[in-house]
C-alpha cells in the first residue's frame, strides 16, 4: 500500500497562488506520504519550466505523483464543447505523464438540464473510449470516480447515481478503465457504499479516503470522524489482495492537524483491517 493525499484543503490558496505546487509537495513530505495528487486546476498554464520545478521539488523530497484529478465534461448538450473537453483531458493526459503520474481521475459529466440519458451515456463511452485511446499511447491508466460535483462545477455529476455509474462501466467492461472508487460519495444519495464497493472491486485502482459527517448531505468531514465505513471498506480491499495507492481527500479545511490527523487514521486502519 501506497499512500497519497488530494489537498482540498488548499485548493483556494493554490488556485489563488497565495501557496504554490512545490508548498504543497514539501508539506505532502512533511506528511509521510508516498505521493501527492494534483488538481488539474493547480496548472492553468504549464511549461517545460513549470514541469522541471515540480519534478525537481518531487524528487528533493522523495515523492511520486500519484494522480491528476480531471473534470472531464462529457454530458455537455453542445457537441462542439465535447469535443473540446476530449481535447482538454488528451493534454491533461500529456501532463499526467510529463509529471510522472500513474493515474489520472476522469468524470463523466454534469448533470445539465433537459439532457437525454441514453444520448448522455453514449456521449460518456464515446469521449472515454477516445481519452483511453490516448491514456495508452502516454502509459497512463484512467480511473472513473463514483463521483458528486467538480470544483469548477455548476452541477451535480450525470453518472451519481450508483446504477448510472455501474451502467457507464458495464459498457466499457472491454477497456482498461479503472476505478477510482470515493469511500463517502455514495452517502449524499444514502446509497450502500459497501454493495458498490462489490460490485467493482475488481476494476478499483485508487482508492479516494473520504469522509462526510452525515448520510443525505454534502458535508465533509476529517476522514475518521464521519459516517463513511471506512475500516469495512478497508478490509474488503484487503481481502481482495489491493495494494495500491490510498489517496486521501482531505476536504476538512482543519489546517495542518486535519492533514496530519487523517494521515494517522489512515494508516492505522488499514494496518489493522482484517485481511481474512
Amino acid at each position: 500500500m501506497k499512500l497519497s493525499c488530494l489537498p482540498v484543503s488548499l485548493y483556494d490558496d493554490i488556485f489563488s497562488g497565495k501557496s504554490s505546487v512545490a508548498d504543497w509537495i514539501r508539506f505532502g513530505a512533511e506528511l509521510g506520504l508516498d505521493g501527492v495528487d494534483f488538481s488539474i486546476k493547480f496548472f492553468p498554464l504549464w511549461n517545460v519550466r513549470l514541469l522541471n520545478s515540480v519534478w525537481l521539488t518531487l524528487a528533493r523530497r522523495g515523492l511520486e505523483t500519484c494522480m491528476i484529478a480531471c473534470y472531464s465534461d462529457f454530458t455537455h448538450p453542445d457537441p462542439a464543447q465535447r469535443e473540446e473537453e476530449l481535447t482538454k483531458l488528451k493534454s491533461d493526459i500529456e501532463l499526467a505523464k510529463e509529471l510522472g503520474a500513474k493515474f489520472v481521475r476522469v468524470t463523466a459529466g454534469q448533470s445539465h438540464p433537459g439532457i437525454e440519458h441514453k444520448a448522455a451515456v453514449r456521449w460518456i463511452t464515446d469521449g472515454f473510449r477516445h481519452a483511453l485511446d490516448e491514456a495508452e499511447k502516454q502509459g497512463v491508466t484512467l480511473a472513473y470516480e463514483n463521483h458528486t460535483k467538480g470544483a469548477p462545477w455548476q452541477y451535480w455529476d450525470f453518472s451519481q447515481p450508483s446504477e448510472i455509474f455501474l451502467e457507464i462501466l458495464d459498457a466499457l467492461s472491454d477497456t482498461p478503465l479503472g476505478v477510482c472508487f470515493d469511500t463517502a460519495n455514495p452517502l449524499v444519495l444514502k446509497e450502500d457504499v459497501l454493495g458498490l464497493l462489490d460490485k467493482v472491486i475488481d476494476r478499483v485502482v485508487v482508492l479516494h479516503v473520504f469522509d462526510m459527517r452525515e448520510a443525505g448531505e454534502f458535508e465533509p468531514v476529517r476522514v475518521g470522524t464521519g459516517v463513511s465505513p471506512i475500516p469495512q471498506i478497508f478490509s474488503r480491499m484487503r481481502q481482495a489482495n489491493y495494494d495500491g495507492w490510498l489517496s486521501i481527500e482531505e476536504a476538512s479545511r482543519q489546517g495542518k492537524q486535519g492533514f496530519e490527523e487523517a494521515v494517522q487514521y489512515v494508516r492505522q486502519t488499514w494496518e489493522q483491517a482484517s485481511p481474512a
